[in-house]
């Protein structure tokens, strides 16, 4: 009962609004503030007042909203830690696999990074290099580096 007199004062004052603001010829405005003010009687006409007046002092409909939020904290924290992670465990492993892949350069001599770990550095081939007939004409070094970055 008190929740469908607040909703009739509410409109009556936002329709007093609308006829004040009409009276200064913003007719426009007018109309929305009138279509605004028609909503909280329209709501206690259909029944919507007292449907959610009878949810909101239960218990029980509060427990659920409790849980409700609390699921959605923490859905919104595993994506936060996802993100900057990079990425499910999936994406992470790919990478991990790619990176141990492109460590050595297709056509190049010699690895052109080590894994990091004491005592599994490339060794550099014995073997010298032969020149090419022309200076500056081997790029095979080069073209394996621009692949090697996507470019």
């Amino acid at each position: 009962m008190l929740a469908e007199t607040i909703c009739s004062a509410v409109s009556a004052a936002g329709l007093g609004i609308a006829a004040v603001t009409a009276w200064r010829k913003r007719f426009l405005a007018a109309t929305r503030i009138a279509a605004y003010s028609l909503v909280p009687i329209a709501l206690v006409l259909t029944g919507i007042v007292d449907w959610v007046a009878g949810i909101a002092f239960k218990p029980s409909v509060w427990l659920g909203f409790g849980l409700l939020a609390v699921a959605w904290l923490l859905f919104m924290t595993t994506r936060a830690i996802e993100r900057r992670s990079g990425g499910s465990r999936k994406e992470r492993r790919a990478a991990t696999r790619a990176a141990q892949g492109e460590a050595i350069a297709p056509a190049a001599s010699a690895p052109s990074l080590g894994a990091g770990l004491p005592g599994t550095q490339a060794q550099p081939k014995a073997k010298p290099r032969q020149q090419s007939a022309a200076p500056g004409e081997d790029f095979s070094d080069i073209e394996a580096i621009l692949k090697k970055h996507g470019i």
